[in-house]
């Protein structure tokens, strides 16, 4: 018996199932007498992790692993995080709007300003972790590709 997560779900599987690679992203699964068509979407070979999408329905897929436990108990199974100093505008633009304020704490995806260029408008998001100390511009400011817009303790 082998342990799988899908999607993030214990499962405990017996063998029989047969998977026929078409090339090194398509593949087809046969199991009881039928046919399931599979792609692979991603691979993250750091999680051991993959993505793979099987008759349009997508799923993440990792085997259980004997050094899994001590891994965690060693905190290595955290993702690495980047702590922020400063945030750059990426082109040149207007500042429509600020997302974020003196003292918060911001993590990754999170929406810190919004930069209209070339009449689109593009959220800025934070790209690691850290706490804003300082918002560099205002609202409606015109800014130039590489001015510093937000500090970071």
């Amino acid at each position: 018996m082998n342990n799988w997560f899908i999607d993030d779900q214990a499962t405990q599987t017996l063998s029989g199932a047969a998977v026929k690679w078409h090339d090194h992203r398509f593949f087809e699964i046969k199991f009881e007498g039928k046919k399931f068509h599979g792609e692979l979407v991603a691979e993250h070979s750091e999680t051991g992790q993959l993505t793979i999408r099987i008759n349009h329905r997508t799923f993440k897929v990792k085997k259980a692993h004997a050094l899994d436990g001590l891994i965690a108990a060693m905190g290595l199974d955290k993702p690495k995080l980047r702590k922020l100093k400063e945030m750059q505008a990426p082109m040149p633009g207007r500042v429509t709007a600020i997302h974020t304020v003196i003292g918060q704490e911001v993590q990754p995806g999170d929406a810190l300003l919004s930069l209209e260029a070339m009449k689109m408008e593009n959220v800025l998001k934070a790209e690691g972790v850290g706490v804003v100390s300082a918002i560099a511009v205002q609202e409606g400011n015109v800014v130039e590709k590489g001015t510093i817009l937000i500090h970071f303790e």
